[in-house]
């Protein structure tokens, strides 16, 4: 009988959880094995931030250069290489994965071990022909685009988040499945290297978790550079032809001809094949798994981080559940999910930043609140920038002063939004922004303006 190669941790994935965890526990003297059955760096560092806002860099610079008459720079035509563009792409994204891989290498008490790992009983994991053991097990698997089953799609070669980021040449014209964060990226960001692109979004309108002048606004903004939006797409069917394909959105609408599709209309966690029912692991009804408010599974040496867990799909949240975790084992730091705000950022440009409730949420909750809303265009900055598209909205407990929630949808969004975060997670009243001198010309020089003019409800 094979013996268990036994360490003090195991480490499954070495996404954004995994290897500062990993860093944690060798600093405390402990042994550890990270096992990594793809890539060190899991989707962030490979296909999704690190290599999506490198190209959304790319876009943005293309779209600068066209608008340059505008500000009275002479550019000429504008022209897109995209070989060029991926290979800035890749140089980024592998310095990166190179950079978290020598780390590991480099750990002094950490084994880097290559392969898929699944749970033999609740303290052993098989990778390939090993056995590997430990006391305190870590799950941080992440997660994977959802491909649903539609009427002609498995005839096409459709791509993922994945398959999208190796595409060298533009698409003549790219269709997209979904409505939400990662299709917007992309459409706004083909559109501007020069591809036709049309959004197709099963619901009545985009961004569904936002109120809806937050989904209207998105749309202007996609549609002012070209994009069909097309929604209530509630029979979407696909049908390949000799050159490309065509989709239908809906009975007795017209169809679209593409020459590229990418469906990105969700993810789902990567813990279908780990043998957890072997470690009394639970997941719930969408494969998460089940934890607690310290990311402690059903089994109580067992914890799960990152987007396995359903409490946040977002290389913050994942790192922040690593934080969890290091600060209960190893610092006498009893920290919980549930003391963290909700936040997170949509990077169309200009992005959108959020943090906590939304509108919505705050009025189904029948507390009383208080609203201030503010276009970009009274924003100084913006209006220099010429960037004036948007609008910032923040909601507040009427009777605490506590902040509720904010979207900061316009340039710089996605920072402003942080002097909002830090007042929410100090539970600090409104108040103490709306009284700070800010720096002008900023943009978040509005935030004290926008909470001085606020209204019921």
């Amino acid at each position: 009988m094979t013996v268990p190669l036994h360490f003090d941790a195991i480490v499954v994935g070495a996404g954004q959880a995994g290897p500062p965890l990993a860093g944690r526990l060798t600093d405390d003297g402990q042994t550890v094995a990270v096992v990594e059955r793809k890539l060190v760096g899991g989707t962030c560092v490979n296909y999704g931030c690190i290599p999506t806002k490198t190209l959304v860099a790319s876009a943005h610079a293309a779209h600068v250069a066209r608008r340059g008459a505008e500000f009275g720079v002479g550019t000429g035509d504008i022209s897109v290489d995209m070989s060029k563009v991926k290979a800035r792409k890749d140089k980024v994204m592998l310095g990166d994965r190179h950079g978290v891989e020598s780390w590991l290498d480099g750990m002094a008490g950490c084994t880097l071990i290559r392969g898929h790992a699944r749970f033999e009983d609740p303290h052993t994991m098989r990778v390939g022909d090993e056995l590997i053991s430990a006391e305190r097990i870590f799950l941080n698997v992440g997660g994977r685009a959802v491909v649903p089953d539609m009427p002609g799609l498995a005839d096409l070669d459709y791509l993922t988040n994945v398959g999208v980021l190796d595409l060298d040449t533009l698409p003549e014209h790219l269709v997209i499945i979904g409505g939400s964060y990662i299709a917007l990226e992309f459409a706004q960001m083909y559109r501007r290297f020069g591809a036709q692109v049309t959004v197709i979004e099963k619901g009545p309108r985009l961004t569904s978790r936002e109120d809806e002048d937050v989904s209207v606004a998105i749309r202007d903004i996609l549609e002012a550079e070209g994009i069909t939006v097309i929604t209530d797409a509630t029979a979407i069917r696909f049908r390949k032809l000799d050159k490309g394909f065509e989709v239908t959105p809906r009975d007795g609408a017209d169809p679209v001809h593409g020459s590229h599709v990418l469906v990105a209309v969700g993810r789902r966690p990567n813990t279908d094949d780990l043998g957890l029912d072997r470690a009394g692991v639970e997941v719930d009804g969408r494969g998460y798994v089940v934890v607690d408010d310290e990311l402690r599974t059903t089994a109580g040496h067992i914890w799960a981080m990152g987007d396995c867990n359903g409490k946040g799909a977002f290389t913050h949240t994942s790192y922040n559940d690593f934080e969890i975790v290091a600060a209960n084992l190893l610092d006498d730091d009893p920290r919980r999910v549930s003391d963290r705000v909700p936040t997170y950022a949509l990077y169309i440009d200009p992005p959108l930043g959020r943090a906590g409730m939304t509108v919505d949420e705050v009025r189904a909750s029948g507390r009383r609140a208080l609203v201030g809303k503010r276009p970009m265009t009274r924003v100084g900055r913006a209006v220099e920038k010429g960037e004036t598209q948007g609008f910032m909205k923040i909601v507040v407990d009427a009777d605490t002063e506590e902040i509720l929630g904010a979207a900061i949808l316009g340039v710089g969004g996605d920072e402003v939004i942080h002097s909002i975060l830090d007042i929410m997670s100090a539970k600090k009243p409104y108040t103490a922004i709306s009284r700070t001198m800010h720096i002008h010309p900023t943009v978040s020089e509005l935030v004290p303006t926008m909470l001085q003019g606020m209204t019921p409800l």
